[in-house]
């Protein structure tokens, strides 16, 4: 049989496990102790009638404890479930609670309203964007900058030693004593040949060029003039041959020959510069006919222009 009285004179004058003493006064750290107070009429172990609140997760319950099931520690507690809005938590209370102690029911309502509250005030700070201040562990930051300098050293080292061996075998140092992947060196002299050209291209500046107008007119008119020019310079040669061959009959074959091969290629030059400035043309041109003769080999050419 329990006996209230017996159980509270152990605990408050021999030893309570729950019980903490401070300057302010003696707190009770039970977790079913409705004012967290240490006295006769809060404590949850000396009251075989006792009721209160607990939170789990953000749902209230409503505890409450009777003598009948003191036999049964596993069903010790009864639970209710209080819902969300304050004024009906209120009435579940009141019902449960209709025939029990007024201080009871009095310290249960108070808990519930300090929850709420806290509940209310936990809602808003989350809402709220804080500045969350954490520590620098001093050790964790000198091992990191020790790592990075290392790894700083050893890829220095590594690209040094690269780049001395691709000189070597670019020199022919090693020759064939290695197998070296050849694919693999020729890959890397090809992306050195790239970035040199595109480097050269970059530097590189676009010149800016003018050019005139209405060049096709121009050209037309330089060359008739031209053409009459060609035509004048062939007559004038060949009646220097001519007055040449009357006069000195007596010369050798060679300045025959040579006035032959000259005449030849004033005729040919001639036909080519007006067949490439004017290809296709439509206007009717007048036709030269050019006549050499020689009296000691009785030839004649004739070149049409």
């Amino acid at each position: 049989m329990q006996h209230d009285e017996v159980i509270w004179q152990v605990i408050r004058h021999n030893h309570c496990s729950f019980m903490t003493k401070i300057t302010t006064g003696i707190f009770c750290r039970n977790q079913y102790n409705v004012t967290g107070i240490c006295n006769r009429s809060s404590c949850p172990l000396a009251n075989s009638r006792y009721a209160t609140i607990r939170d789990h997760d953000g749902v209230f319950y409503l505890y409450m404890k009777t003598i009948e099931r003191a036999h049964k520690p596993n069903d010790l507690w009864e639970r209710v479930k209080l819902p969300r809005n304050y004024e009906k938590a209120l009435e579940i209370i009141d019902k449960h609670l209709m025939y029990w102690p007024k201080f009871l029911v009095h310290k249960t309502k108070q808990r519930l309203t300090k929850m709420t509250q806290m509940r209310i005030r936990m809602r808003k700070l989350a809402l709220k964007t804080r500045e969350k201040i954490m520590t620098t562990p001093r050790k964790e930051k000198k091992r990191e900058s020790r790592r990075e300098e290392k790894a700083e050293k050893a890829a220095i080292l590594d690209k040094s030693i690269e780049k001395e061996l691709l000189e070597r075998l670019k020199k022919g140092v090693y020759g064939d004593i290695y197998n070296y992947p050849v694919k693999e060196y020729n890959k890397v002299l090809d992306m050195e040949g790239l970035q040199a050209v595109s480097e050269d291209e970059n530097e590189e500046e676009p010149e800016i060029e003018y050019v005139e107008g209405y060049e096709e007119l121009e050209e037309e008119d330089d060359m008739e003039d031209f053409g009459g020019l060609a035509i004048e310079e062939t007559g004038v040669d060949d009646d220097d041959d001519n007055v040449g061959m009357d006069e000195d009959e007596e010369d050798d074959e060679q300045t025959v020959t040579i006035d032959r091969k000259r005449a030849r290629k004033d005729s040919a030059l001639a036909l080519k510069r007006l067949e490439k400035n004017i290809p296709g043309s439509t206007k009717k041109r007048p036709r030269v006919l050019v006549e050499v003769e020689h009296e000691a080999t009785d030839e004649r050419q004739k070149a049409i222009i």
